[in-house]
């Protein structure tokens, strides 16, 4: 461990502290006591703790620690990366983040891809459509995601603390104190300018924030199953439902396959017992066939919650992932939206650590993923329900919604958009360039594609081809890299180190790009 610590022993009351303050926009002010008389001296101050070392909680800390921050990631669990994890599809758009950190190459190695999306049966999405470098889902386990984004974040000096549980937290106008129990047992006080919660639907952050986590539960008793399977299936991902039943099975690659499936007929508590029979019927309702399923390795129910945190800061303490948000599975958006959360928080992180984030910056992140947080909540419940559909009256909204998407280009190019994750866009300031906010597609630069160049973490400036304003092609200056179209564009446009648009402006001066620079980059 680094710097000086506080330790208690074993027999500390470890009821977690929520004396924070719930303005979300503000530092909390706590009371004065926010350090208990002690012979121990004061806890070193890390600039960044994150809770949860779940792809979430990696991906943030991987880039945290890349653009030279120290960051520590405490884990309750121990070091062993899990392959129960339910996550199985990896959309458009954050494989567009992980190309810009140098990995989606690396992730498409270990899965296959998927350009059809299957919808209520009959209504077939063509992903090959999406205006991306990735027009497909990719389909390979959460374990793989993981797997990359330790590997990137140990290479680049995360501290990892295993066995480490959160049990309480206290913040003041200029950090937080996070009191963290090891495996030993003793309790360690760490000391953080910031504090960052991705430990999942039942974390232990946002319950020591004293927030709400309100919603409802969507789907009771879903089966998960890992088998082998004597029929192989035609598509790594083979999903349908009937009303009453829903089974989806998506391969692991070497030779198991997940299933997950939901029986109308048989909602039960999550710790009812559960057999190979059981997965077998419900699966052979739904898909028509059960593919030969034998030597199960693992066995659960769970159920499936739509919550949301109201807020997702709270003074210097930040939520993000499952943590602020959980879904129905339907569209497999889970992960991606939390995968989203950490590209978004995290240079804004940095700026504020480094103290060059403008007034105001943290307080985006609320602004900017809140809302898509909101809106997946709405789209993947929207799907789940009308899957589920008995009444009359839903179904025929569902028949309406698979109609309208059929036979409207342009409302199943939304529907992509917004499943695939590359067509949301955040708020822009009043009179911007309609570009600000919008996601920036991989152009190709003069220097190379636009993913290649943001993957120093940096904000990207992208000149017209004609412009004199700088000599060189992809010249770094400091947090900015400067680089040229490829194209004759007159478009000068400021690429966030997260891959939406800062500023853009047509027939831009030096002037111009400089106020821009200065207000976005510091």
């Amino acid at each position: 461990m680094t710097g000086t610590e506080t330790t208690t022993g074993t027999d500390t009351d470890t009821t977690i502290d929520t004396a924070t303050n719930a303005a979300a926009n503000t530092p909390a002010d706590t009371d004065t006591d926010t350090e208990p008389a002690s012979p121990h001296p004061r806890p070193h101050v890390h600039p960044v703790i994150v809770v949860g070392s779940g792809p979430t909680g990696l991906l943030l800390a991987g880039d945290l620690a890349a653009a030279g921050v120290p960051v520590t990631l405490v884990e309750k669990r121990p070091r062993k990366i899990s392959n129960l994890s339910r996550a199985f599809g990896v959309h458009a758009r954050t494989l567009e983040q992980l190309d810009a950190r140098g990995l989606a190459d690396r992730l498409l190695a270990t899965g296959s891809t998927l350009t059809e999306l299957r919808l209520f049966r009959r209504l077939s999405l063509d992903l090959g459509t999406l205006p991306s470098r990735f027009p497909y889902l990719l389909i390979t386990p959460q374990y793989e995601v993981e797997r990359l984004l330790e590997e990137r974040a140990r290479e680049a000096g995360v501290e990892f603390l295993y066995e480490s549980e959160v049990v309480g937290l206290r913040q003041d106008d200029s950090g937080v104190d996070l009191g963290i129990r090891g495996a030993d047992g003793a309790v360690v006080t760490r000391r953080a300018l910031y504090v960052v919660g991705a430990d999942g639907h039942r974390s232990a952050v946002r319950r020591a924030l004293g927030l709400p986590f309100p919603g409802v539960s969507v789907i009771r008793s879903l089966l998960l199953a890992d088998v082998r399977l004597a029929d192989r299936p035609d598509s790594v991902l083979t999903v349908n439902g009937t009303g009453d039943a829903f089974a989806m099975i998506a391969s692991f690659g070497d030779g198991w396959y997940r299933v997950m499936g939901w029986n109308r007929r048989n909602e039960v508590p999550d710790d009812a017992p559960l057999d190979l029979d059981e997965v077998r019927e419900v699966t052979r309702r739904a898909l028509g066939t059960d593919f030969g399923m034998h030597d199960a390795r693992w066995l659960s129910r769970f159920h499936s919650d739509e919550r949301q945190v109201p807020e997702y800061r709270v003074g210097r303490v930040f939520l993000a992932g499952d943590a602020a948000h959980v879904h129905s599975p339907a569209g497999g958006q889970g992960m991606n939206t939390g995968l989203q959360d950490a590209a978004n928080l995290g240079w804004k992180l940095v700026a504020a650590v480094e103290g060059r984030a403008p007034e105001g910056l943290l307080d985006t992140y609320q602004a900017e993923r809140h809302p898509v947080g909101r809106a997946v909540l709405r789209s993947s419940g929207g799907l789940v329900r009308l899957a589920r559909a008995q009444s009359p009256a839903l179904r025929a909204v569902r028949a309406l919604v698979s109609g309208v998407l059929g036979a409207l280009p342009p409302a199943r190019a939304r529907a992509l958009a917004q499943i695939s994750g590359i067509g949301y866009r955040y708020p822009a300031p009043r009179g911007s360039h309609r570009l600000v906010g919008r996601r920036a597609p991989d152009v190709a630069l003069k220097s190379g594609r636009l993913y290649e160049a943001l993957r120093g973490g940096r904000f990207v400036l992208i000149q017209p081809a004609a412009s004199a304003a700088h000599d060189g092609r992809g010249a770094r200056e400091g947090r900015l890299t400067v680089e040229r179209w490829a194209s004759e564009s007159r478009t000068t446009v400021l690429v966030r180190p997260d891959g939406y648009v800062a500023w853009a402006a047509q027939g831009a001066d030096a002037a111009d790009v400089e106020r821009a620079v200065a207000a976005h980059v510091g």
